[in-house]
């Protein structure tokens, strides 16, 4: 198995390190059975701080006997199957017995409305929902809407009506579920992901069987884990990230998956608490998640288990990133991947981190940064990143299910792009800078969101901020930000001033914004991100009416 002590460099890396995957793969049969029945797979720590320790025996035996329970029930091979169970015990259990059936289950976040369950479940022909039992009320509103929704299975809770007891299914089954020659595995569909759709509709994005053997990188190169460790990813269950860092390549890489199912409002405090408590070995966050924690006291908290971290989803400011590296003498790793791929690129524990830069190509994607021709842009000039796909690309997505037209308007000529901007410095290392639909066109520059909002995020005053374009007769664009401050801090023309030149020191004098909006919260999708495009229309709206 390889580790970072295998590479001394990122030319090293390329050169020895090979991704594959063996035919007619299948985590649950390959990687899950094979595991020593004994080892420690997952420790949860559930809203009331209950702690339990899970070993691979129990998921070997309990996603058998749901595999079982479910075919039962009539659940088959390519069903799909919506999962809502926040981080319980029960989301890993599930996947791995639908693995097993080969029908598709898709993770699905808590937050889902009974308008988000009935467009879902018609959009992607779900058959069947397995859920925690305080979201049961939702999906029962939703049900008159779905006709083609035939199975309900409730975890915990008193029983409602028209659903079957989760814990019961399981019990019915046997012990063992055994592996044919019709088992799927290889390129059979695998699992669905619905998109976080920041600039539209969620799409559903399909992985087949070998999508798990590219987390291998993921999990023992990136996230630098070996036999023993103690991997925590804050994620939800409900988003290709959960199995990032909290499934395939940390159990492939010998690590335990950590699990914090905590429930409401984030506190930074009990993350720090609960990280060390039970002596976390590796971590991986958000930016956001890091700025929260590097504001509290770092030095009562006992982390010296704690060895390597890593982060992405958006850019890690300086600020954050020396706080921290101050604390605890290690730096935050950043990595870059979408719903549609595993990690793209990163930066591993054998490269010197970049604050801001993504880091690197990872071996098995062939990238380069693509003008609006399909010509690759020379060095600091950004370009879309797009991944070269005239050979398979493991951990690449199938499709967009069912929506042929969408899959062939980003794979094409060779290509899959991305949507996304970078450009690439001197050593090779890419420096993200938002959605191509995110950039904002100024005065002949062009200007990435990301690096404003880092830049903002920094100031004390400053908890989050979204950077947008507004339209502008002489300018074209001018850059806005909608700001949400710190408590203590109120919005003002002398605030407005130091935050525009404080941005003006740390970028260019061309990319501080001329417009600061001061607002309470940002529109985010369910998942988190930051929604410009909804703050880009609002804007717009309002210059109408006036």
């Amino acid at each position: 198995m390889f580790t970072k002590q295998h590479f001394s460099s990122h030319d090293e890396l390329w050169e020895k390190y090979k991704p594959a995957c063996p035919d007619n793969f299948n985590f649950s049969f390959d990687v899950l059975d094979a595991m020593e029945p004994s080892k420690t797979a997952l420790i949860h720590v559930d809203d009331s701080g209950t702690r339990r320790e899970y070993n691979a025996g129990f998921f070997q035996e309990s996603s058998s006997r749901l595999a079982n329970g479910l075919v039962k029930q009539g659940v088959k091979k390519g069903d799909r199957i919506m999962l809502i169970l926040y981080r319980r015990v029960e989301y890993w259990t599930a996947m791995l017995a639908l693995h097993r059936i080969g029908a598709l289950p898709i993770p699905s976040p808590s937050l889902l409305t009974s308008k988000d369950i009935t467009q879902r479940v018609n959009y992607a022909n779900v058959s069947g929902i397995i859920c925690e039992h305080s979201i049961c009320d939702r999906v029962d509103t939703a049900k008159p809407e779905c006709p083609g929704l035939k199975l309900l299975v409730q975890v915990e809770g008193e029983l409602d009506q028209d659903w079957t007891e989760y814990q019961a299914l399981v019990e019915s089954g046997e012990p063992t579920f055994a592996r044919t020659q019709d088992s799927p595995g290889g390129d059979d569909p695998m699992v669905i992901f619905f998109s976080s759709g920041t600039t539209g509709l969620p799409k559903m994005v399909l992985h087949t069987f070998s999508y798990p053997c590219s987390h291998f990188t993921t999990g023992a190169l990136w996230h630098d884990l070996e036999e023993g460790d103690i991997h925590l990813t804050l994620s939800d269950t409900g988003w290709a990230k959960s199995v990032w860092g909290k499934f395939y390549g940390q159990w492939m890489a010998g690590a335990a998956v950590f699990v914090w199912d905590f429930r409401g409002k984030f506190e930074a405090a009990d993350l720090l608490h609960i990280m060390a408590e039970n002596k976390i070995t590796t971590f991986c966050a958000p930016p956001t998640v890091y700025r929260f924690l590097v504001r509290e006291d770092l030095g009562q908290y006992d982390l010296s288990s704690l060895r390597h971290c890593t982060t992405a989803g958006e850019l890690l400011n300086d600020s954050v990133f020396h706080a921290w590296k101050e604390a605890f003498n290690m730096p935050i790793y950043e990595g870059y991947g979408q719903t549609e791929t595993t990690l793209q690129v990163a930066t591993f524990p054998f490269m010197e981190p970049k604050p801001g830069s993504i880091g690197k190509p990872v071996p098995g994607w062939d990238i380069a940064l693509l003008d609006e021709e399909g010509i690759e842009v020379p060095q600091g000039e950004e370009g879309e990143i797009c991944i070269r796909i005239d050979q398979p690309v493991l951990g690449l997505f199938d499709s967009y299910m069912d929506e042929p037209e969408k899959t062939a308007s980003v794979k094409t000529g060779g290509w899959y792009h991305t949507g996304d901007k970078a450009w690439a410095d001197e050593d090779g290392y890419l420096w993200f800078m938002g959605r191509t639909d995110d950039l904002i066109k100024s005065s002949g520059y062009r200007i990435g969101p990301f690096e404003v909002e880092s830049a903002l995020v920094a100031h004390d005053a400053v908890i989050e901020a979204a950077v947008t374009g507004l339209p502008d007769e002489v300018r074209g664009q001018l850059v806005k930000a909608s700001v949400v401050l710190a408590p203590g801090f109120e919005g003002g023309e002398e605030l407005t001033k130091e935050l525009q030149g404080f941005v003006r020191d740390l970028t260019a004098p061309y990319k501080y914004p001329r417009v600061i909006e001061y607002v309470v919260e940002l529109p985010k999708t369910i998942s988190g991100k930051i929604k410009r495009k909804e703050i880009r229309e609002a804007d717009l709206n309002k210059l109408a009416k006036s």
